[in-house]
């Protein structure tokens, strides 16, 4: 399996070559060939798999430079019971015949974001002592990619994380998680401005080549190629789950801010996952909404601070694969869009031949608002019994509108609603349970930089301390 950029600038790589980057060398981000297609007999004996077999036949198509027994090790010691409190890993809860939430806040910070991180870590970790080097992973977070990439890379041998966020727009939950590690291998960095600031510094660091190889800069946001692989295999495992035979059809409804996730879909479907609708669910920061209904992707000047932090996103990065498929894998026409886009502009796919793919590739779309998350934890506590976070409520929102009869709906769970107390005592009056050894996590002491949104500050902030 080779991978190239969706601007066509690359030459051909192996995964554990674009495993340690972010963004490709000509600012584009990295895609297989072509996806690896699964016939009916490998989803026949795929059905009745535990997690990390699953986990194992998706990855190994995905990283078959990597030795299988090494990759089989690597993925059995990433997802166990005592990392994901579940031999399940990711469990499902169904709320009525047809209706179900995937359980993806198992993991060490209660997010879906555990589920590939934790992986990644392992992985980073395995190649590095292969190359006997060492990286300086520079992150950006609205939320949960931070505190999911601290947790699985602390104390790894040859690994520093250099995480960006805005400062005071995540909850406090989150920021605690984040800032109180004391891990001298974590660097936490407060940026005065909005996550896309956060992102665009990412990005510009990224496209200085130079330092990046002279200071060995890695990723693990979602423009992360090994991030979205890992992801796919809990829609095989939710797909399984939810049917009896592999002629059903499923549809996903996922909380969309950076588009990584239902990438991540997109890609099961490729592959050959019967897979009949992936609804994409905003929140008011609604640019992929506004492109799914009209082709027009527009980011925004200014993100919208909501209730649910996680999508307060207006360029989502990760977005750039599927305009990459959906324009016919045609490199020049996604470096043209993107010459667009990061000139600070738009573009419209709506009048083109491209826009009718949408439909092929079974995307739909919807916005969720904060009356609507307060109304939907409301229904579905009263009704099921069952307590959710802000941004799996704009999913449960969104995904009900678009339900079928006779169509098994499964809605992505993004976190534990531990994580967003303030709303959650809105909407029900009451406090969200949280595992014990998090109580009090507000209290205990942060360690963290403040810092303006500039590229050079941050450059000069990972020399100090690499």
């Amino acid at each position: 399996m080779k991978y190239l950029s969706t601007r066509g600038g690359m030459p051909p790589k192996t995964f554990t070559e674009i495993l340690l980057g972010g963004l490709a060398t000509d600012g584009g981000l990295t895609v297989p060939e072509a996806y690896p297609r699964l016939s009916g007999e490998d989803l026949a004996a795929m059905r009745g798999m535990r997690y990390r077999e699953l986990a194992f036949e998706v990855m190994r198509r995905f990283a078959d430079d990597i030795p299988a027994a090494d990759l089989r090790a690597i993925i059995d010691k990433t997802y166990t019971a005592e990392v994901f409190r579940s031999d399940e890993i990711t469990p499902l809860k169904t709320l009525e015949p047809g209706l179900h939430i995937l359980g993806l806040s198992y993991g060490p910070t209660l997010a879906f974001k555990d589920v590939a991180m934790q992986l990644l870590g392992n992985l980073f970790e395995y190649v590095l002592a292969k190359e006997n080097t060492e990286i300086n992973i520079l992150g950006a977070t609205s939320g949960d990619t931070g505190s999911a990439a601290e947790y699985a890379m602390r104390g790894k041998r040859g690994i520093r994380v250099f995480m960006l966020s805005p400062q005071g727009k995540m909850s406090p939950f989150q920021t605690a998680q984040m800032f109180s590690l004391q891990d001298p291998n974590i660097f936490n960095i407060a940026v005065k401005g909005v996550f896309d600031d956060c992102q665009d510094i990412v990005k510009a660091v990224s496209n200085d080549l130079e330092f990046k190889a002279k200071y060995k800069i890695g990723a693990v946001n979602s423009i992360n190629w090994a991030r979205v692989t890992a992801q796919v295999v809990y829609y095989f495992k939710a797909y399984f789950a939810v049917t009896k035979s592999n002629d059903e059809e499923v549809s996903f409804s996922v909380p969309s801010g950076n588009f990584g996730n239902v990438c991540a879909g997109h890609i099961a479907r490729q592959m050959g996952l019967p897979i009949r609708k992936l609804i994409v669910a905003t929140n008011e920061n609604d640019v992929l909404d506004e492109f799914f209904r009209t082709g027009v992707y527009r980011p925004r000047p200014e993100t919208q601070h909501t209730s649910s932090p996680s999508m307060d996103i207006s360029k989502a990065s990760n977005f750039e694969r599927f305009v990459y498929d959906l324009v016919g894998r045609d490199p020049a026409v996604v470096k043209d869009l993107w010459k667009q886009v990061d000139g600070g502009g738009s573009f419209d796919l709506g009048k083109t031949p491209f826009f009718a793919k949408v439909k092929e590739f079974v995307m739909e779309s919807g916005v969720s608002c904060h009356a609507n998350r307060l109304e939907t934890i409301r229904h579905m506590y009263r009704q099921y019994g069952v307590m959710i976070d802000t941004h799996t409520a704009d999913g449960v929102k969104v995904g009900l509108e678009h339900r079928e009869p006779g169509i098994p709906l499964v809605c992505l769970e993004t976190a534990l609603p531990a994580k967003f107390e303030e709303t959650i005592r809105e909407a029900l009056g009451r406090e969200p349970e949280r595992p014990a050894e998090l109580v009090g996590l507000e209290k205990l002491p942060q360690r963290f930089e403040v810092m303006a949104a500039d590229a050079e500050a941050v450059k000069r902030f990972i020399v100090t301390h690499s």
